[in-house]
């Protein structure tokens, strides 16, 4: 489970967090929405302890991450936005890379990249070099080197920019088996079908606080609209917000 409690950080004059709180939980996609320069971010960058929070904290399974950042990590797999490879490494030589990273050792890390590379279906990709792997290819070594350690939280930044259809559905189709096997994920999107078709839950931020949250539905009643689209819209209008 992931935790953001009153949450504030300035940068200079500009507050690009303003007490913001909200809950992750495991079973659940849980979905971030915002304008830009709403702070989501820099609520990310805080959760994966590059940015200190000026009061407030971050938690993930209970372990405050600026307190014990390296244990906190560990519980974590973080999906960027962008699939930068080391492109004269293997596959599986990049997802080594990183579970050694993340301090796994001897048989327990050879196992623990086979289940990864059998869990995505990646056997024939993970002896090749990752110089001019498709966007597709490129997704699954990405997430397969978020999971290898086998965290219990997921963070997915913009994950399906970039993305065709199908590797989008691939992508989807792994979130919902993580869910189902009792993992928090949590997902920042600007794609609204996207969030309103994965997500148990949403978020939506706006001025560095928590607007609304509520699942697709609610949030939808809550502003007296159909379309997720719309709700959103007419959420991040109110000057005040409001939370479900």
């Amino acid at each position: 489970m992931i935790e953001i409690n009153n949450l504030a950080k300035s940068f200079g004059k500009v507050k690009a967090l303003d007490g913001l709180s909200f809950c992750a939980k495991d079973g659940e996609i849980t979905g971030i929405l915002g304008p830009n320069g709403a702070g989501k971010t820099t609520c990310l960058r805080t959760l994966y302890g590059l940015l200190k929070a000026d009061t407030g904290s971050a938690i993930i399974d209970g372990i405050d991450v600026s307190q014990q950042p390296l244990l906190a990590r560990q519980k974590l797999g973080i999906f960027p936005d962008k699939f930068g490879l080391y492109e004269r490494l293997t596959a599986y030589e990049q997802i080594d890379y990183f579970a050694s990273l993340h301090g796994l050792t001897g048989a327990h890390k050879r196992q623990a990249i086979e289940q990864v590379l059998n869990d995505l279906d990646m056997q024939e990709l993970a002896h090749r070099k990752t110089q001019g792997f498709s966007q597709g290819q490129r997704m699954k070594v990405t997430l397969a080197q978020s999971l290898v350690h086998q965290p219990q939280n997921f963070v997915l930044d913009e994950p399906t920019r970039g993305l065709d259809v199908m590797s989008t559905r691939i992508l989807r189709d792994h979130l919902s088996k993580f869910k189902a096997k009792g993992h928090c994920i949590l997902f920042s999107s600007h794609v609204m079908q996207e969030v309103a078709a994965l997500c148990d839950r949403v978020i939506i931020v706006a001025n560095g606080k928590l607007a609304a949250q509520g699942t697709p539905s609610e949030l939808c009643e809550l502003a007296g609209e159909i379309q997720l689209e719309e709700a959103f819209v007419k959420i991040i209008g109110s000057d005040e917000g409001v939370a479900a």
